[in-house]
């Protein structure tokens, strides 16, 4: 701010001006030489050597001249001076005009026209009783009040001494404001004052006689100013909206303070309510700033509504308000904030390609542009979190699709990071990690361990035919690829040779004696154990056993379900190393029993007949065929192993011994119903290699 003071210079730009055209004087006869008669003077708006300088009579007379000097009192007056007696006989009437000239150049002049009526003989003008009057008043005087009552008297008497009252007002001044009583001299308002329009009102009272005698007394009213007028606030600048990022000290609106009142009632304070971010600084007098005191952000508040007050120190003050609306714009300042610190979402394996699975959302504190959110997958920094290709997120939105098929049992669960950008320049980014699970699905059947269910022969459990209800015969493992629900597998027997002798542990899978072994079950007994999964819908397997109920067997202990066995499983190996030697030597046995035969069987055969064995084996079979009391042959087939814990029985359909046909007559006698049929056998049948025939391995 500099400090500038302009000086306006005068030019002649106004010609004096007579408030009256025309004036009338009646004179008496009797008026000596020297009297001096008022005269209103002219007014001229210009100053100094541009204002009235002199004043004269056109056309000169000799009766007249023209006075232009100031009083005691300090005022200017102009008058007219007799210069010569009058004579209303010679000249009753007389005229001229007063001409007022200024000091321009070049120099203006108004004029007003005198007329001189003479009259005949009224000796005494009216006398004010005061040359000037000073009056104050408050500018909030209402309409009709009196300001002032004037005064002149008159000693003449009759119709010489009434006074009559009139006002005029000075120059430039309207006269509508005041009104004057002729008869009383009272000055009333005629409309209300205002100290602002002007501070000063100058009125002229005239008191004329009934003989046309007059006085002019001077009316100076002063108005007194009153706090009527609230101070004044006139914006020059102001900047809106503001960047978030503006810096404290930054100006945001200039204005300056007025108030038409003067004194007290012109001093003006101003103040802003919230001065928490911004203040009023004083700039040069009634010029006022309104700048930042703090650090702006348009997150928190978005808008602020300043009120500035200018108040007056008026009693009561007057007080004006100014509102100020300032915007802030938006900068980039704030990242995108996803709602949840990590995502965890599902999807059951084995699903359709592009499965929506769930859906990320980020938000931003900015506007426009720096708040639109993109997504995206963000590469993983190191080696120990591969990048997923089965994942992709909807850039826009961002919806989390899985792109192919997944298998829960090679691919469990992985983790995304996703990454929000806005479009902010530059722009800002946040990223949050997303974890898929796969859900299992029941699409794996148990898949049983234990027995083998390969090609292989399935080896058979051995059974001793004194073994109780409750013992322990094998065990079904299956495991089930799935998990949860998927894997919990449950046991069931679907088929059995004795489905009442035998029971399956729903749980444990465990094939177990339901009841004592009898002489009517079959030796060789078959199972089918189902193991259902608990899926939905289940999956099942099924494993094939095979168990021997041996009676010859009975002295060897085998394992039974029970706390001991466990306790026993060491010893387990000393049976099975014993039953390995006691196969061997029944192997040699078995050997030597078989050469022997062959010899002895070449030798009956050249005899034109088969020997099915020794002469005591026949007889023998002959006795027992005859008394109906040879039971059915079977044929066992024993396979020990030491990897095994139970011993396994391969059993083998019972096969009829072929006797030659002389033993069949053997079979004749009163209990038909029990002989034996009688089936030739050719030496071609007594091969080694035909399973027909009888070898060491037999047991009756």
């Amino acid at each position: 701010f500099l400090r500038v003071e302009v000086a306006l210079e005068d030019i002649n730009d106004h010609s004096p001006v007579f408030r009256e055209g025309r004036v009338i004087f009646r004179i008496p006869e009797t008026s000596e030489p020297g009297s001096r008669f008022q005269l209103e003077s002219a007014r001229d708006l210009d100053i100094g050597s541009n204002n009235i300088q002199a004043y004269s009579i056109s056309p000169k007379n000799e009766y007249f001249s023209v006075s232009y000097g100031t009083r005691v009192t300090g005022k200017k007056c102009l008058e007219l001076i007799l210069e010569k007696s009058l004579d209303r006989e010679e000249q009753a009437e007389m005229g001229f005009s007063v001409i007022a000239v200024d000091g321009g150049s070049p120099p203006r002049s108004g004029s007003t026209e005198v007329k001189i009526v003479i009259l005949d003989v009224n000796d005494n003008a009216p006398i004010f009783t005061q040359e000037e009057y000073i009056v104050q008043v408050f500018e909030n005087m209402p309409e009709g009040s009196v300001v002032l009552t004037v005064l002149a008297t008159d000693p003449d008497a009759g119709v010489n001494g009434d006074v009559t009252y009139q006002l005029n007002e000075a120059v430039g001044q309207s006269d509508s404001v005041f009104v004057i009583d002729p008869r009383t001299g009272e000055i009333k308002l005629t409309k209300p004052l205002d100290f602002e329009a002007a501070e000063t009102h100058e009125l002229n009272v005239r008191a004329t006689d009934g003989g046309g005698l007059s006085a002019i007394c001077k009316v100076l009213v002063e108005v007194v100013d009153v706090n009527d007028n609230a101070p004044e606030l006139v914006v020059s600048s102001f900047s809106s909206p503001l960047p978030e990022n503006t810096v404290p000290g930054t100006v945001v609106a200039l204005f300056t303070v007025r108030d038409r009142d003067s004194g007290a009632n012109g001093k003006i304070s101003c103040a802003l309510e919230d001065q928490l971010f911004f203040s009023l600084r004083p700039a040069y007098k009634n010029y006022y700033e309104l700048v930042t005191v703090s650090a702006l952000d348009r997150e928190e508040t978005p808008q602020y509504i300043l009120s500035v007050t200018a108040a007056d120190a008026g009693s009561p003050p007057l007080t004006t308000t100014q509102t100020f609306t300032v915007d802030i714009s938006d900068v980039n300042d704030n990242a995108p904030v996803f709602n949840q610190t990590s995502y965890t979402m599902y999807v059951r394996e084995n699903n359709v390609p592009t499965v929506f699975v769930g859906a990320v959302s980020a938000a931003d504190a900015d506007v426009g542009l720096n708040a639109k959110v993109t997504y995206s997958l963000a590469p993983e920094q190191g080696a120990e979190r591969p990048w997923c290709s089965c994942i992709s997120v909807n850039s826009e939105n961002g919806h989390v699709f899985v792109l192919r098929p997944l298998d829960y049992e090679h691919l469990r669960q992985t983790e995304v990071t996703v990454s929000a950008s806005d479009a902010g320049s530059p722009p800002l980014r946040a990223n949050v990690t997303v974890r898929l699970v796969v859900l299992d699905e029941n699409d794996n059947a148990p898949l049983v361990l234990y027995p083998a269910q390969d090609s292989s022969p399935a080896s058979s459990e051995l059974v001793p035919v004194s073994a109780q209800a409750g013992y322990l015969i094998s065990k079904v493992v299956a495991v089930d690829a799935d998990s949860g629900q998927n894997s919990w597998l449950s046991y069931h027997l679907l088929r059995a040779t004795d489905p009442g002798l035998f029971s399956v542990a729903v749980q444990s899978g465990e094939v177990r004696l339901r009841r004592p072994v009898t002489d009517r079950d079959s030796v060789k007994q078959k199972l089918v154990v189902l193991v259902r999964d608990n899926g939905k819908p289940p999956l099942s397997a099924t494993a094939a056993l095979s168990a021997l109920l041996l009676k010859d067997f009975s002295d060897v202990r085998l394992p039974h379900s029970s706390p001991a066995t466990e306790e026993q499983d060491g010893s387990l190996t000393t049976y099975l190393i014993i039953s390995l030697v006691f196969v061997s030597l029944l192997f040699l046995i078995s050997t030597a029993l078989f050469v022997a035969r062959k010899v002895c069987r070449s030798k009956e055969l050249k005899a034109g007949h088969v020997l099915y064995g020794a002469d005591n084996l026949q007889s023998g079979l002959a006795d027992a065929a005859a008394a109906g009391t040879l039971p059915r042959a079977y044929c066992y087939e024993i396979s020990l192993t030491t990897g095994s814990g139970n011993s396994e029985f391969k059993f083998l359909k019972p096969i009829l011994p072929s006797l030659p046909p002389q033993h069949c007559a053997m079979g004749q006698g009163p209990n038909e119903e029990q002989d034996f049929p009688c089936v030739p056998v050719s030496p071609e049948d007594m091969a080694p290699d035909n399973p027909g025939t009888l070898s060491a391995g037999q047991f009756n």
